[in-house]
């Protein structure tokens, strides 16, 4: 049995990497000697010496009986799981996947409104039924939270022949719902609980971040070790446990949403990464947690700059939250987020995750230092020296919460011949695109929705108050896609 000091799929590819041999196989730089001269000076050669194909000391990912196998039960020895899948198509492959696995025509899906765009593509590839649930919306910061435990109750009373509940969990502002109450909640019912654990990859390793998916009960979680942890940017990790989800259809579902020529680099970049926090975990993210609590304290000191999530707060959709990612308002600066956020990047050399109308996120990280935070901080000093400009008061409190009817499933809607048509035309027609406002950052609509008189009512009162819409092709919303 291996031990988590070794790395077996990184060391048959350094080997493989390193042998000596005439390659007449892909792909067809032939291990660099074909790579054109500015991408190797970019590079550097060893990059492409391991960019290898099925080998066969380098096992095969839809049918591993070697190191990619070895590789991944390390994997689940590390995170609680009773099997682990290494994705090199992102966390997206592996929401796809675990909706496919669960899910048929015409099944019963409950999730938040919420989701990743990847829930939807699962929705469409599947053809089930989402029964949404609304998170919890906080108006004063513009931020939706997690959906509740009595939300997920309500839902499957309501619908008691549901086949899965999938959640979000972090969101991306960092917080986290109560997973283990909403686990119980949904084994009452005997079926799983799949979590979009994209942003919660490090969970594990340390007694002050939030309980991860798996140990609060979690029947299937996906994780983007990328985004987190020291993996490559497109390499992921699905884990299960228990006897909810047959794992032969994660199988077969992944061997729909993987690519055939899986990458090795990112295959590889999974399994250092497992090593690299089964042996140093903790305290790569005790520093995490020290640089994360420096820079929150110090920018909460600077006038008119503050970070809202100290602590929990006193709600249902606000259980924990993610230390290590920090959110900051520059609202009181008279700016918006997307304003300061050009400014920090353009001229001061910081590069937020992501900005919204009040506030910018920034996922602080093993691989930042103390001198990125020191840079972070003084960009932060100096943007609230800029002559603020005048701050008009936005009240999003009277915005109503709508239940927007499912006429026809995501995927007929996807397959379903579409015209383009003046907004307010549209009324009592089908959506066929995604209409997402910000505030609150929710979709309103989605394909297979009808579109009321009250939905697009709420749309004009968005954008009058200074919001905007994505998702649509439209972004000026003066028309919208519908079913034919």
């Amino acid at each position: 049995m291996l031990a988590q000091n070794q790395a077996p799929l990184l060391a048959a590819l350094k080997a493989n990497a390193s042998r000596l041999h005439a390659p007449f196989y892909t792909p067809g730089h032939k291990q660099g000697k074909g790579i054109a001269q500015p991408l190797a000076e970019l590079f550097g050669e060893a990059v492409f010496r391991a960019d290898l194909t099925e080998l066969a000391d380098l096992d095969n990912l839809f049918a591993p009986q070697g190191v990619i196998q070895a590789a991944q039960q390390l994997a689940a020895q590390v995170f609680g799981a009773k099997q682990t899948w290494f994705l090199v198509n992102g966390s997206t492959c592996g929401i796809e996947a675990a909706i496919l696995a669960t899910c048929g025509v015409g099944d019963k899906i409950i999730l938040p409104r919420n989701v990743h765009s990847s829930a939807i593509a699962g929705l469409i590839l599947s053809g089930a039924i989402p029964i949404f649930i609304h998170p919890e919306y906080d108006s004063v910061l513009d931020i939706a939270h997690s959906v509740t435990p009595e939300a997920v109750k309500s839902a499957l009373e309501k619908h008691p022949d549901a086949k899965a509940v999938l959640i979000v969990y972090p969101t991306y502002y960092g917080i986290c719902g109560d997973l283990r109450a909403i686990a119980s909640i949904t084994h009452e019912y005997n079926i799983p609980l799949l979590v979009d654990e994209a942003h919660g990859a490090h969970f594990a390793f340390h007694p002050q971040l939030p309980t991860p998916a798996l140990t609060a009960g979690a029947d299937l979680t996906v994780q983007s070790s990328h985004k987190t942890l020291g993996a490559m940017t497109q390499a992921s990790m699905l884990h299960i446990q228990g006897n909810r989800i047959d794992s032969d259809r994660i199988t077969k579902a992944l061997q729909l949403t993987q690519s055939t020529s899986p990458s090795y680099i990112l295959l590889a970049s999974l399994d250092s990464a497992r090593q690299q926090m089964a042996l140093h975990g903790e305290e790569l993210m005790s520093r995490t947690l020290q640089l994360a609590d420096i820079a929150r304290t110090r920018i909460n000191h600077i006038p008119k700059l503050s970070t809202p999530f100290l602590t929990p707060q006193p709600s249902p959709g606000f259980f924990t939250f993610d230390q290590t990612r920090l959110t900051v308002t520059v609202s009181d600066l008279g700016l918006t987020g997307f304003v300061a956020e050009e400014i920090l990047d353009q001229k001061l050399g910081v590069t937020a995750e992501f900005s919204s109308r009040q506030h910018l996120t920034f996922i602080i990280s093993l691989g930042n230092t103390a001198a990125d935070i020191e840079q972070l901080i003084q960009s932060f000093i100096t943007l609230s020296q800029i002559s603020p400009q005048k701050k008009t008061p936005i009240s999003w409190d009277n915005l109503p919460r709508l239940d927007i009817p499912v006429q026809i499933s995501p995927r007929q809607a996807f397959f379903s011949p579409t015209e383009t048509i003046p907004l307010e035309k549209t009324s009592d027609r089908i959506c066929a695109e995604i209409i997402c406002p910000y505030p609150p950052g929710i979709p309103l609509l989605m394909p297979g929705e009808l579109i009321t008189k009250q939905s697009l009512e709420y749309l004009q009162q968005i954008q009058a108050l200074g919001g905007f819409i994505t998702g649509c092709a439209d972004t000026n919303l003066t028309t919208l896609k519908v079913v034919k």
